[in-house]
């Protein structure tokens, strides 16, 4: 029997957030979901947000409900973690020579695009904005301000601007292809990925990180920092991108609107679902949380 939870960790896309009905418009977190947020924080649970997104990208979403600003926030699939109001706990970058080798690996595949530690316009890089904005309008068209356009994409990335990741677009399988493309490439020891698929939309991201960096191993950091338990901690997310964290937690929660392949390996690693996104799935989480640590008297 698992101990109360005094860490959480919680996805964004297919999971916090609903599945978006109107691209032109910007996601808002149901009022449930923010409920459940406020009352785990005050009852003294520890929320990190474990995200995809870049922290520019991920903090409008949240700002402005009433969380605590020193939430932790995992951005980038691990690369970055900083808190909700900006300060910087940790960072890793991609050696610029590695990102060129990628440059030339990933053109055939799709879309490529390079994140830098930067504010404003080349935060983004990216070599072909219209073939971007067919795949993944919606992004292009929300960041379009800090994306610079460069081409070819390596005079982007001389020796000493090292990205933080890297992101390709495309096709599942396309994506799948790509994936595999790097594993059996020179930079396979030196470049990890993560995959988010969209079956619905025929879309996925691939991300490109520094070797070893990934959602799970940022929480498992924070959490020592912390001084919490993996068996006190939870994971709750939809996709592949989540894997890791949901390995690492002692507590995993897999959303009920995650591929059916994930759920399939949930029931093999005693993963608990959790309703869908458009139903308030983390906040169902979350209340029986708050419950069983009322009960365990620990508040």
């Amino acid at each position: 029997m698992h101990p109360p939870v005094r860490l959480v960790a919680i996805d964004m896309d297919g999971t916090l957030l609903p599945t978006f009905t109107q691209p032109s418009l910007s996601p808002k977190i149901s009022t449930r979901n923010v409920m459940a947020l406020r009352a785990a924080q005050k009852a003294g649970i520890r929320l990190v947000i474990a995200t995809g997104r870049r922290a520019a990208y991920a903090a409008p979403l949240l700002n402005g409900l009433g969380l605590d600003t020193d939430m932790p926030l995992i951005a980038s699939n691990g690369a970055v973690t900083c808190t909700l109001g900006g300060h910087a706990i940790d960072c890793c970058h991609i050696s610029s020579r590695i990102a060129r080798g990628l440059c030339g690996l990933l053109r055939p595949f799709g879309a490529v695009v390079f994140t830098f530690d930067r504010p404003g316009r080349g935060e983004l890089v990216l070599e072909d904005l219209e073939q971007a904005h067919g795949r993944i309008a919606m992004w292009v068209e929300t960041n379009r301000n800090v994306i610079e356009v460069v081409k070819p994409l390596e005079l982007a990335l001389s020796d000493g601007f090292d990205p933080i990741q890297g992101m390709a677009a495309g096709t599942i399988d396309r994506m799948r292809q790509a994936d595999a493309a790097i594993k059996a490439s020179e930079w396979a020891a030196e470049c990890g990925t993560a995959r988010t698929e969209y079956p619905a939309r025929d879309l996925s991201i691939l991300d490109l990180l520094p070797w070893g960096v990934s959602k799970g191993r940022a929480l498992q950091r924070l959490a020592a920092n912390l001084g919490i338990d993996r068996n006190e901690t939870m994971a709750i997310g939809d996709n592949w991108n989540d894997l890791q964290m949901l390995e690492w937690a002692g507590q995993g929660i897999v959303m009920a609107n995650a591929a059916v392949e994930l759920r399939t390996l949930a029931k093999t690693r005693g993963w608990k679902q959790a309703p869908s996104n458009d139903n308030d799935g983390v906040a169902v989480i979350l209340e029986r949380a708050l419950a069983k640590l009322a009960a365990s008297g620990s508040q």
